[in-house]
């Protein structure tokens, strides 16, 4: 299933992903972008909360927690990884 590119909100927990686009505008996209969210990083998804909104991410080093509405407009390449 690796080159399939899916919305990060799709992925599951322990799952790997190069990202692929983004889109976001304005003043969430230069955030996202310093926070690392850049095409071609790599990006874990470290867990979901218990209602499963938000969604903890590694990216670049840091843990961030993005919603559903934010992590459905980034997209990535799966990599591998993920729970079965």
């Amino acid at each position: 299933m690796a080159g399939a590119a899916i919305p990060l909100s799709e992925a599951s927990n322990g799952s790997l992903l190069r990202i692929s686009g983004i889109d976001v505008q304005g003043v969430l996209r230069r955030r996202l972008l310093d926070l690392g969210f850049v095409t071609g990083n790599t990006v874990e998804v470290l867990r979901r909360s218990p209602l499963g909104d938000p969604v903890a991410f590694r990216v670049s080093n840091t843990t961030i927690a993005l919603r559903r509405e934010e992590s459905s407009l980034i997209y990535g390449e799966l990599l591998g990884g993920g729970e079965t």
